[in-house]
Protein backbone atom coordinates (compact mmCIF):
# COMPACT_ATOMS: atom_id res chain seq x y z
CA UNK A 1 0.00 0.00 0.00
CA UNK A 2 1.25 3.27 -1.15
CA UNK A 3 2.31 5.98 1.89
CA UNK A 4 -0.26 8.82 1.53
CA UNK A 5 1.39 12.41 0.99
CA UNK A 6 -0.17 15.65 2.83
CA UNK A 7 -0.21 19.14 1.65
CA UNK A 8 -1.41 21.78 3.72
CA UNK A 9 -2.55 25.18 2.40
CA UNK A 10 -2.56 28.17 4.74
CA UNK A 11 -3.23 31.60 3.69
CA UNK A 12 -2.10 35.22 5.06
CA UNK A 13 -2.54 39.06 5.04
CA UNK A 14 -6.09 39.05 3.48
CA UNK A 15 -8.68 36.74 2.99
CA UNK A 16 -10.17 36.42 -0.60
CA UNK A 17 -6.81 35.32 -2.41
CA UNK A 18 -7.67 32.11 -3.95
CA UNK A 19 -6.57 29.45 -1.30
CA UNK A 20 -9.51 27.18 -3.08
CA UNK A 21 -8.52 27.89 -6.47
CA UNK A 22 -4.90 26.65 -6.04
CA UNK A 23 -6.02 23.94 -4.11
CA UNK A 24 -8.08 22.67 -6.68
CA UNK A 25 -5.55 23.68 -9.61
CA UNK A 26 -2.26 21.96 -7.91
CA UNK A 27 -5.01 18.58 -7.58
CA UNK A 28 -5.92 18.84 -11.28
CA UNK A 29 -1.93 19.20 -12.28
CA UNK A 30 -1.33 16.25 -9.81
CA UNK A 31 -3.65 14.07 -10.92
CA UNK A 32 -2.86 14.89 -14.86
CA UNK A 33 0.47 12.96 -13.82
CA UNK A 34 -1.58 9.93 -12.48
CA UNK A 35 -1.59 10.26 -8.87
CA UNK A 36 -4.64 9.88 -7.25
CA UNK A 37 -5.72 12.97 -5.19
CA UNK A 38 -8.20 14.50 -3.08
CA UNK A 39 -8.82 17.48 -0.80
CA UNK A 40 -10.44 18.41 2.30
CA UNK A 41 -11.48 22.09 3.44
CA UNK A 42 -10.66 22.51 7.01
CA UNK A 43 -13.82 25.67 7.92
CA UNK A 44 -12.76 27.95 11.57
CA UNK A 45 -16.56 28.70 11.88
CA UNK A 46 -18.11 27.70 14.66
CA UNK A 47 -21.41 26.53 12.56
CA UNK A 48 -21.77 23.30 12.11
CA UNK A 49 -22.10 23.31 8.46
CA UNK A 50 -22.95 26.32 6.08
CA UNK A 51 -26.41 24.92 5.60
CA UNK A 52 -28.39 27.65 7.65
CA UNK A 53 -25.81 30.78 6.94
CA UNK A 54 -27.20 33.30 4.77
CA UNK A 55 -25.81 33.65 1.08
CA UNK A 56 -24.60 37.22 2.08
CA UNK A 57 -22.02 35.68 4.66
CA UNK A 58 -21.20 32.96 3.52
CA UNK A 59 -22.09 33.00 -0.36
CA UNK A 60 -23.38 29.43 -1.87
CA UNK A 61 -24.15 26.03 0.18
CA UNK A 62 -22.45 23.26 -2.17
CA UNK A 63 -23.90 19.97 -2.03
CA UNK A 64 -22.53 17.28 -2.66
CA UNK A 65 -24.12 13.66 -3.75
CA UNK A 66 -24.08 12.46 -0.05
CA UNK A 67 -26.03 15.38 1.12
CA UNK A 68 -23.67 17.35 2.96
CA UNK A 69 -23.93 21.14 2.59
CA UNK A 70 -20.45 22.23 2.34
CA UNK A 71 -18.36 25.07 1.39
CA UNK A 72 -18.49 26.51 -2.34
CA UNK A 73 -14.79 25.69 -2.31
CA UNK A 74 -16.15 22.28 -2.69
CA UNK A 75 -17.44 23.48 -6.10
CA UNK A 76 -14.16 24.12 -7.17
CA UNK A 77 -12.36 20.74 -6.10
CA UNK A 78 -14.81 18.95 -8.01
CA UNK A 79 -15.13 21.03 -11.22
CA UNK A 80 -11.07 20.91 -11.22
CA UNK A 81 -10.19 17.28 -10.35
CA UNK A 82 -13.47 15.79 -12.07
CA UNK A 83 -13.86 13.96 -8.77
CA UNK A 84 -17.19 13.80 -6.62
CA UNK A 85 -16.97 15.36 -3.29
CA UNK A 86 -18.57 14.01 -0.11
CA UNK A 87 -19.29 14.89 3.67
CA UNK A 88 -15.69 13.87 4.74
CA UNK A 89 -14.12 16.50 2.42
CA UNK A 90 -15.30 19.53 4.59
CA UNK A 91 -15.20 19.92 8.23
CA UNK A 92 -15.73 23.04 10.28
CA UNK A 93 -14.78 23.95 13.48
CA UNK A 94 -18.83 23.45 15.00
CA UNK A 95 -18.13 19.56 13.73
CA UNK A 96 -14.84 18.98 15.73
CA UNK A 97 -16.45 20.84 19.05
CA UNK A 98 -20.09 18.75 18.48
CA UNK A 99 -17.82 15.68 18.31
CA UNK A 100 -15.84 16.86 21.30
CA UNK A 101 -18.86 17.47 23.39
CA UNK A 102 -20.67 14.05 22.45
CA UNK A 103 -17.95 11.98 23.61
CA UNK A 104 -17.75 13.99 27.01
CA UNK A 105 -20.81 13.43 27.13
CA UNK A 106 -20.77 9.92 27.10
CA UNK A 107 -17.78 9.36 29.12
CA UNK A 108 -15.30 8.66 26.74
CA UNK A 109 -12.37 10.88 28.14
CA UNK A 110 -13.57 8.91 31.32
CA UNK A 111 -13.40 12.07 33.44
CA UNK A 112 -10.39 14.14 32.03
CA UNK A 113 -10.41 17.73 31.70
CA UNK A 114 -11.51 18.22 27.74
CA UNK A 115 -8.66 20.68 26.10
CA UNK A 116 -8.23 22.23 22.67
CA UNK A 117 -5.08 20.14 23.15
CA UNK A 118 -5.32 17.49 22.49
CA UNK A 119 -8.87 16.84 22.33
CA UNK A 120 -9.80 19.07 19.71
CA UNK A 121 -6.41 18.70 17.73
CA UNK A 122 -6.68 14.98 17.82
CA UNK A 123 -10.02 14.69 16.12
CA UNK A 124 -8.98 17.40 13.59
CA UNK A 125 -6.08 14.79 13.15
CA UNK A 126 -8.56 12.32 12.83
CA UNK A 127 -10.70 13.86 9.54
CA UNK A 128 -7.28 14.66 7.73
CA UNK A 129 -6.57 10.79 7.69
CA UNK A 130 -10.04 9.95 7.50
CA UNK A 131 -10.65 11.63 3.86
CA UNK A 132 -6.83 9.73 2.85
CA UNK A 133 -8.86 6.53 4.10
CA UNK A 134 -11.91 6.85 2.60
CA UNK A 135 -10.01 7.91 -0.78
CA UNK A 136 -7.43 5.35 -0.93
CA UNK A 137 -5.80 8.76 -2.62
CA UNK A 138 -1.85 8.97 -2.89
CA UNK A 139 -1.78 12.45 -2.39
CA UNK A 140 -4.36 15.02 0.41
CA UNK A 141 -4.18 18.35 -0.16
CA UNK A 142 -5.88 20.63 2.98
CA UNK A 143 -7.18 23.80 2.82
CA UNK A 144 -7.30 25.45 5.93
CA UNK A 145 -10.00 28.54 6.16
CA UNK A 146 -9.17 31.91 7.11
CA UNK A 147 -5.85 33.67 7.26
CA UNK A 148 -2.81 33.05 9.88
CA UNK A 149 -3.94 35.13 12.86
CA UNK A 150 -7.57 34.73 12.92
CA UNK A 151 -7.95 33.16 16.93
CA UNK A 152 -10.30 30.76 15.36
CA UNK A 153 -7.97 28.90 13.02
CA UNK A 154 -5.64 28.30 15.88
CA UNK A 155 -6.43 25.18 16.43
CA UNK A 156 -6.37 23.66 13.12
CA UNK A 157 -2.74 25.19 12.78
CA UNK A 158 -1.88 22.98 16.24
CA UNK A 159 -3.01 19.88 15.00
CA UNK A 160 -1.21 20.61 11.99
CA UNK A 161 2.04 21.26 13.67
CA UNK A 162 0.74 18.04 15.43
CA UNK A 163 0.19 16.45 12.83
CA UNK A 164 3.58 16.81 10.87
CA UNK A 165 5.59 15.30 13.75
CA UNK A 166 3.76 12.30 12.87
CA UNK A 167 5.22 11.88 9.77
CA UNK A 168 8.47 11.40 7.83
CA UNK A 169 9.59 14.80 6.60
CA UNK A 170 8.91 14.23 2.94
CA UNK A 171 5.31 12.96 3.65
CA UNK A 172 3.82 16.29 4.46
CA UNK A 173 4.36 19.74 2.83
CA UNK A 174 3.27 23.68 3.81
CA UNK A 175 2.17 25.88 0.78
CA UNK A 176 1.59 29.63 1.90
CA UNK A 177 -0.43 31.67 -0.11
CA UNK A 178 -0.02 35.25 0.46
CA UNK A 179 -0.24 38.71 -0.87
CA UNK A 180 2.97 40.94 -2.40
CA UNK A 181 0.60 44.12 -3.36
CA UNK A 182 2.50 46.57 -6.11
CA UNK A 183 1.79 50.35 -4.41
CA UNK A 184 1.68 52.70 -7.25
CA UNK A 185 2.53 55.62 -5.23
CA UNK A 186 6.05 54.42 -4.35
CA UNK A 187 6.13 52.55 -7.85
CA UNK A 188 7.28 49.08 -6.06
CA UNK A 189 6.64 45.73 -4.87
CA UNK A 190 5.97 45.47 -0.96
CA UNK A 191 7.57 42.29 0.59
CA UNK A 192 6.27 43.06 4.16
CA UNK A 193 2.90 41.85 4.52
CA UNK A 194 4.38 38.54 3.40
CA UNK A 195 7.25 38.53 5.58
CA UNK A 196 4.74 39.37 8.81
CA UNK A 197 2.37 37.05 7.46
CA UNK A 198 5.05 33.96 7.26
CA UNK A 199 6.61 35.66 10.73
CA UNK A 200 2.90 34.73 12.23
CA UNK A 201 3.06 30.89 10.87
CA UNK A 202 6.52 30.21 11.97
CA UNK A 203 5.43 31.49 16.00
CA UNK A 204 2.56 28.96 15.56
CA UNK A 205 5.13 26.26 15.15
CA UNK A 206 4.72 25.83 11.09
CA UNK A 207 7.78 26.58 8.87
CA UNK A 208 6.01 27.01 4.97
CA UNK A 209 7.82 24.76 2.56
CA UNK A 210 6.56 27.05 -0.28
CA UNK A 211 5.44 30.44 -0.63
CA UNK A 212 2.38 31.17 -3.13
CA UNK A 213 2.35 35.15 -4.33
CA UNK A 214 -0.63 36.55 -5.05
CA UNK A 215 0.42 39.43 -7.82
CA UNK A 216 -0.62 41.36 -10.27
CA UNK A 217 2.67 41.32 -12.24
CA UNK A 218 5.58 38.81 -12.35
CA UNK A 219 7.98 39.01 -9.34
CA UNK A 220 11.56 39.94 -10.34
CA UNK A 221 14.03 37.61 -9.09
CA UNK A 222 15.79 40.12 -6.65
CA UNK A 223 12.02 40.02 -4.80
CA UNK A 224 11.84 36.48 -5.38
CA UNK A 225 15.31 36.29 -3.03
CA UNK A 226 14.21 38.93 -0.67
CA UNK A 227 11.33 36.84 0.13
CA UNK A 228 12.86 34.17 0.37
CA UNK A 229 16.11 35.37 2.94
CA UNK A 230 13.31 36.85 5.14
CA UNK A 231 11.15 33.40 5.07
CA UNK A 232 13.48 31.27 5.45
CA UNK A 233 12.23 29.42 2.23
CA UNK A 234 14.70 28.76 -1.02
CA UNK A 235 14.07 31.39 -3.59
CA UNK A 236 12.96 28.82 -6.05
CA UNK A 237 10.24 27.81 -3.84
CA UNK A 238 8.73 31.43 -4.21
CA UNK A 239 5.75 30.65 -6.74
CA UNK A 240 4.05 33.66 -9.01
CA UNK A 241 0.35 33.44 -8.46
CA UNK A 242 -0.78 36.31 -11.16
CA UNK A 243 -4.36 37.68 -11.51
CA UNK A 244 -5.52 35.94 -14.59
CA UNK A 245 -8.54 36.61 -16.43
CA UNK A 246 -10.71 33.19 -15.44
CA UNK A 247 -10.03 30.58 -12.73
CA UNK A 248 -9.42 27.68 -15.05
CA UNK A 249 -5.89 30.08 -16.26
CA UNK A 250 -4.64 29.14 -13.24
CA UNK A 251 -3.74 25.72 -13.33
CA UNK A 252 -2.42 26.60 -16.91
CA UNK A 253 0.10 29.73 -14.92
CA UNK A 254 1.01 27.01 -12.41
CA UNK A 255 2.15 24.59 -14.99
CA UNK A 256 4.12 27.41 -16.65
CA UNK A 257 5.25 27.94 -13.50
CA UNK A 258 6.69 24.31 -12.90
CA UNK A 259 4.67 24.74 -9.22
CA UNK A 260 3.66 20.87 -9.54
CA UNK A 261 7.03 19.49 -10.39
CA UNK A 262 8.68 21.12 -7.07
CA UNK A 263 5.97 19.67 -5.50
CA UNK A 264 6.51 16.83 -6.25
CA UNK A 265 10.51 17.19 -5.78
CA UNK A 266 9.91 17.98 -2.39
CA UNK A 267 7.85 15.27 -1.65
CA UNK A 268 10.18 12.66 -3.00
CA UNK A 269 7.41 11.50 -5.78
CA UNK A 270 8.27 10.83 -9.19
CA UNK A 271 7.47 13.46 -11.90
CA UNK A 272 4.99 11.32 -14.07
CA UNK A 273 4.31 12.88 -17.28
CA UNK A 274 1.65 15.98 -17.98
CA UNK A 275 -1.53 14.39 -19.53
CA UNK A 276 -2.94 18.27 -19.62
CA UNK A 277 -3.10 19.64 -23.10
CA UNK A 278 -6.68 18.82 -22.92
CA UNK A 279 -7.46 21.73 -20.64
CA UNK A 280 -4.70 23.89 -21.45
CA UNK A 281 -6.04 24.02 -25.25
CA UNK A 282 -9.67 24.47 -24.23
CA UNK A 283 -9.13 27.26 -21.82
CA UNK A 284 -6.70 28.61 -24.71
CA UNK A 285 -9.62 28.35 -27.83
CA UNK A 286 -12.10 30.07 -25.14
CA UNK A 287 -9.67 33.02 -24.79
CA UNK A 288 -10.41 33.96 -28.68
CA UNK A 289 -14.16 33.55 -28.55
CA UNK A 290 -16.19 36.71 -29.92
CA UNK A 291 -19.80 35.64 -29.95
CA UNK A 292 -20.97 36.60 -27.12
CA UNK A 293 -24.63 36.00 -25.67
CA UNK A 294 -26.68 37.76 -23.04
CA UNK A 295 -28.28 36.05 -20.46
CA UNK A 296 -30.07 37.53 -17.20
CA UNK A 297 -29.85 35.77 -13.85
CA UNK A 298 -33.13 37.02 -11.93
CA UNK A 299 -32.32 36.51 -8.21
CA UNK A 300 -32.37 38.40 -5.10
CA UNK A 301 -28.92 37.94 -4.03
CA UNK A 302 -27.53 39.21 -6.99
CA UNK A 303 -24.97 41.90 -5.18
CA UNK A 304 -23.15 39.36 -3.79
CA UNK A 305 -22.09 36.55 -7.09
CA UNK A 306 -20.23 33.99 -4.89
CA UNK A 307 -24.19 33.29 -4.05
CA UNK A 308 -24.83 31.72 -7.32
CA UNK A 309 -21.17 30.57 -7.83
CA UNK A 310 -21.73 27.11 -9.64
CA UNK A 311 -24.37 28.64 -11.55
CA UNK A 312 -21.65 31.48 -12.79
CA UNK A 313 -19.26 28.56 -13.91
CA UNK A 314 -21.20 26.40 -14.98
CA UNK A 315 -22.20 28.91 -17.91
CA UNK A 316 -18.55 29.12 -18.71
CA UNK A 317 -19.05 25.76 -19.48
CA UNK A 318 -21.64 26.07 -21.17
CA UNK A 319 -20.46 29.08 -23.08
CA UNK A 320 -17.27 26.73 -24.31
CA UNK A 321 -19.52 23.90 -26.19
CA UNK A 322 -21.27 26.28 -27.46
CA UNK A 323 -18.39 28.35 -28.73
CA UNK A 324 -19.81 31.67 -27.37
CA UNK A 325 -18.95 33.68 -24.57
CA UNK A 326 -21.56 34.17 -22.07
CA UNK A 327 -22.52 37.99 -21.05
CA UNK A 328 -24.64 37.60 -17.54
CA UNK A 329 -26.96 40.49 -16.41
CA UNK A 330 -27.60 40.29 -12.81
CA UNK A 331 -30.59 41.64 -12.09
CA UNK A 332 -32.62 42.20 -8.64
CA UNK A 333 -36.39 40.96 -8.64
CA UNK A 334 -36.99 42.95 -5.38
CA UNK A 335 -36.24 46.12 -8.24
CA UNK A 336 -38.77 44.41 -11.29
CA UNK A 337 -42.50 45.41 -11.19
CA UNK A 338 -45.10 44.62 -13.89
CA UNK A 339 -44.00 48.00 -15.81
CA UNK A 340 -40.11 47.92 -15.51
CA UNK A 341 -39.54 44.41 -16.75
CA UNK A 342 -38.91 44.93 -20.30
CA UNK A 343 -36.50 47.49 -19.54
CA UNK A 344 -34.43 45.32 -17.54
CA UNK A 345 -34.79 42.36 -19.96
CA UNK A 346 -34.96 43.95 -23.22
CA UNK A 347 -31.26 43.01 -24.25
CA UNK A 348 -31.22 39.54 -23.25
CA UNK A 349 -31.81 36.10 -25.22
CA UNK A 350 -32.16 34.04 -22.12
CA UNK A 351 -33.29 34.08 -18.42
CA UNK A 352 -32.30 32.05 -15.70
CA UNK A 353 -34.42 32.38 -12.20
CA UNK A 354 -32.06 30.44 -9.53
CA UNK A 355 -32.89 28.76 -6.21
CA UNK A 356 -33.68 30.91 -2.56
CA UNK A 357 -35.63 30.97 0.49
CA UNK A 358 -38.27 33.74 1.35
CA UNK A 359 -40.68 35.80 -0.02
CA UNK A 360 -38.54 38.50 -0.67
CA UNK A 361 -38.51 39.31 -4.65
CA UNK A 362 -41.11 36.61 -5.63
CA UNK A 363 -43.10 38.70 -7.10
CA UNK A 364 -40.17 39.99 -10.01
CA UNK A 365 -39.32 36.91 -10.30
CA UNK A 366 -43.06 36.10 -11.55
CA UNK A 367 -42.69 39.16 -14.07
CA UNK A 368 -39.46 37.84 -15.42
CA UNK A 369 -41.14 34.17 -15.89
CA UNK A 370 -44.14 35.83 -17.00
CA UNK A 371 -41.91 38.16 -19.71
CA UNK A 372 -39.78 35.12 -21.41
CA UNK A 373 -42.82 33.26 -21.19
CA UNK A 374 -44.90 35.47 -23.29
CA UNK A 375 -41.99 37.05 -25.82
CA UNK A 376 -40.47 33.34 -26.07
CA UNK A 377 -37.44 34.12 -24.71
CA UNK A 378 -35.52 30.24 -23.53
CA UNK A 379 -36.01 30.40 -19.98
CA UNK A 380 -34.37 28.13 -17.50
CA UNK A 381 -35.66 28.02 -13.57
CA UNK A 382 -34.03 26.27 -10.87
CA UNK A 383 -35.01 24.89 -7.64
CA UNK A 384 -37.21 28.09 -6.68
CA UNK A 385 -37.17 28.50 -10.61
CA UNK A 386 -39.22 25.80 -11.16
CA UNK A 387 -41.85 26.82 -8.17
CA UNK A 388 -41.89 30.56 -9.10
CA UNK A 389 -42.29 29.23 -13.16
CA UNK A 390 -45.27 27.26 -11.97
CA UNK A 391 -47.09 29.72 -9.94
CA UNK A 392 -46.61 32.26 -12.47
CA UNK A 393 -48.49 29.68 -15.34
CA UNK A 394 -51.35 29.09 -12.84
CA UNK A 395 -52.09 32.45 -12.39
CA UNK A 396 -51.38 33.85 -15.93
CA UNK A 397 -52.76 31.02 -17.56
CA UNK A 398 -55.32 28.81 -15.70
CA UNK A 399 -56.37 32.26 -14.41
CA UNK A 400 -55.77 31.10 -10.64
CA UNK A 401 -54.68 34.68 -9.44
CA UNK A 402 -54.17 33.57 -6.13
CA UNK A 403 -51.80 30.77 -6.56
CA UNK A 404 -48.65 30.20 -4.44
CA UNK A 405 -46.43 28.53 -2.54
CA UNK A 406 -47.11 27.84 1.11
CA UNK A 407 -43.65 29.35 1.54
CA UNK A 408 -45.16 32.51 1.01
CA UNK A 409 -48.54 32.45 1.94
CA UNK A 410 -49.85 29.54 4.44
CA UNK A 411 -53.10 30.11 3.52
CA UNK A 412 -53.36 30.55 0.12
CA UNK A 413 -56.54 28.67 -1.83
CA UNK A 414 -54.32 27.62 -4.45
CA UNK A 415 -51.36 26.34 -2.92
CA UNK A 416 -49.11 24.64 -6.28
CA UNK A 417 -46.11 24.53 -3.95
CA UNK A 418 -46.42 23.07 -1.05
CA UNK A 419 -44.35 21.83 2.03
CA UNK A 420 -42.78 18.06 1.44
CA UNK A 421 -44.76 15.56 3.06
CA UNK A 422 -41.53 14.38 5.04
CA UNK A 423 -40.43 18.04 5.86
CA UNK A 424 -43.69 18.54 7.57
CA UNK A 425 -42.93 17.07 11.46
CA UNK A 426 -39.15 18.74 10.85
CA UNK A 427 -38.27 21.71 13.71
CA UNK A 428 -34.50 21.43 13.35
CA UNK A 429 -33.65 23.17 10.36
CA UNK A 430 -29.59 22.33 9.38
CA UNK A 431 -29.39 19.73 7.05
CA UNK A 432 -32.76 18.47 6.59
CA UNK A 433 -34.11 19.64 3.65
CA UNK A 434 -33.89 16.77 0.52
CA UNK A 435 -30.36 16.79 0.38
CA UNK A 436 -28.44 15.32 -2.13
CA UNK A 437 -28.78 12.75 -5.52
CA UNK A 438 -31.55 11.77 -6.43
CA UNK A 439 -32.97 9.59 -9.52
CA UNK A 440 -35.43 10.79 -11.86
CA UNK A 441 -37.16 9.74 -14.82
CA UNK A 442 -37.15 11.44 -18.31
CA UNK A 443 -40.30 11.02 -20.98
CA UNK A 444 -38.95 10.47 -24.11
CA UNK A 445 -39.18 13.36 -26.56
CA UNK A 446 -39.19 15.97 -23.96
CA UNK A 447 -36.48 18.67 -23.93
CA UNK A 448 -35.02 17.34 -20.78
CA UNK A 449 -34.69 13.55 -22.59
CA UNK A 450 -33.01 15.54 -25.65
CA UNK A 451 -30.83 17.21 -23.71
CA UNK A 452 -29.21 14.47 -21.20
CA UNK A 453 -29.44 12.08 -24.24
CA UNK A 454 -30.86 9.32 -21.73
CA UNK A 455 -34.18 8.42 -19.82
CA UNK A 456 -32.98 8.15 -15.82
CA UNK A 457 -30.59 10.77 -14.00
CA UNK A 458 -29.36 11.52 -11.02
CA UNK A 459 -28.88 15.04 -9.54
CA UNK A 460 -28.40 17.14 -6.68
CA UNK A 461 -31.48 18.58 -4.28
CA UNK A 462 -31.58 20.64 -1.71
CA UNK A 463 -35.15 21.78 -0.58
CA UNK A 464 -38.00 21.47 1.48
CA UNK A 465 -41.45 22.45 -0.94
CA UNK A 466 -42.38 20.84 -3.71
CA UNK A 467 -45.39 20.90 -6.93
CA UNK A 468 -48.71 19.98 -5.34
CA UNK A 469 -49.44 16.93 -7.63
CA UNK A 470 -53.34 17.89 -7.44
CA UNK A 471 -52.91 20.68 -10.04
CA UNK A 472 -50.71 18.16 -12.32
CA UNK A 473 -54.06 17.82 -14.77
CA UNK A 474 -54.97 20.91 -15.02
CA UNK A 475 -52.12 22.43 -15.61
CA UNK A 476 -50.98 19.51 -18.37
CA UNK A 477 -54.22 20.34 -20.26
CA UNK A 478 -53.17 23.84 -20.32
CA UNK A 479 -49.31 23.21 -21.90
CA UNK A 480 -47.74 22.34 -18.90
CA UNK A 481 -45.45 18.99 -19.95
CA UNK A 482 -43.88 17.18 -16.45
CA UNK A 483 -40.86 15.88 -18.33
CA UNK A 484 -39.48 14.57 -14.98
CA UNK A 485 -41.16 12.67 -11.80
CA UNK A 486 -39.14 10.32 -9.15
CA UNK A 487 -39.29 6.54 -9.65
CA UNK A 488 -42.47 6.12 -8.10
CA UNK A 489 -44.12 9.23 -9.71
CA UNK A 490 -44.83 11.38 -6.42
CA UNK A 491 -42.51 14.11 -6.87
CA UNK A 492 -42.31 16.26 -9.71
CA UNK A 493 -38.40 17.01 -10.86
CA UNK A 494 -38.81 18.88 -14.49
CA UNK A 495 -41.49 20.60 -15.64
CA UNK A 496 -41.63 22.16 -19.57
CA UNK A 497 -43.90 23.98 -21.92
CA UNK A 498 -44.72 22.77 -25.34
CA UNK A 499 -45.44 25.72 -27.42
CA UNK A 500 -42.36 27.68 -26.38
CA UNK A 501 -38.77 27.38 -27.99
CA UNK A 502 -37.06 26.86 -24.60
CA UNK A 503 -38.99 26.92 -20.67
CA UNK A 504 -37.34 24.38 -18.43
CA UNK A 505 -37.51 23.79 -15.11
CA UNK A 506 -35.79 21.84 -12.55
CA UNK A 507 -36.44 21.27 -8.63
CA UNK A 508 -33.03 19.78 -8.61
CA UNK A 509 -29.52 21.91 -8.71
CA UNK A 510 -28.34 20.66 -12.28
CA UNK A 511 -25.43 23.67 -11.76
CA UNK A 512 -24.03 21.85 -9.13
CA UNK A 513 -22.66 18.67 -11.54
CA UNK A 514 -21.27 20.64 -14.51
CA UNK A 515 -17.20 20.75 -14.91
CA UNK A 516 -14.92 22.13 -17.56
CA UNK A 517 -14.32 18.94 -19.01
CA UNK A 518 -18.63 18.29 -19.92
CA UNK A 519 -20.78 21.50 -19.62
CA UNK A 520 -24.10 20.30 -17.75
CA UNK A 521 -26.59 19.51 -20.82
CA UNK A 522 -29.07 21.64 -19.13
CA UNK A 523 -26.98 24.63 -19.24
CA UNK A 524 -25.20 23.40 -22.85
CA UNK A 525 -29.21 23.62 -24.19
CA UNK A 526 -30.05 26.44 -22.46
CA UNK A 527 -27.32 28.40 -24.00
CA UNK A 528 -27.95 26.61 -27.09
CA UNK A 529 -31.36 27.89 -27.22
CA UNK A 530 -30.23 31.43 -26.09
CA UNK A 531 -27.44 31.70 -28.91
CA UNK A 532 -29.91 30.77 -31.46
CA UNK A 533 -32.53 33.11 -30.34
CA UNK A 534 -29.78 36.04 -30.52
CA UNK A 535 -29.39 34.48 -33.94
CA UNK A 536 -32.96 35.90 -34.75
CA UNK A 537 -32.64 38.91 -33.30
CA UNK A 538 -29.43 39.84 -35.36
Amino acid sequence: MKKTKYIFFTGGVVSSLGKGIACASLGLLLKSRGYEVTILKLDPYINVDPGTMSPYQHGEVYVTDDGAETDLDLGHYERFINTNMAQYNNATAGQVYYEVIQKERRGDYLGATVQVIPHITDVINEKIELVGQKTGSEIVIVEIGGTVGDIESLPFLEAIRQFRLGKEHEDTLVVHLTLVPFVAGANELKTKPTQHSVMRLREIGLQPDMLLCRTDRLLPQGVKDKIGLFCNVSANSVIDALDVKTIYEVPVQYADEGFDQLVLKKLKLPKNELNFSGWRDKVERYSKVEKEVNIAICGKYVSLHDAYKSITEAFIHAGMENNVRVNLKWVSTEEIGEQSVKEYLKDVCGILVPGGFGERGIEGKLEAIHFARENMIPFFGICLGLQCAVIEFTRNVLGKKDANSTEFNPDTKNPVIHLMETQKSIKRLGGTMRLGSYPCNLYAGTKASQAYGMNEINERHRHRYEFNNSYQKKLARAGMVFSGLSPDNKLVEMIELKDHPWFVGCQFHPELKSRLAKAHPLFREFVAAANQFSNKLN
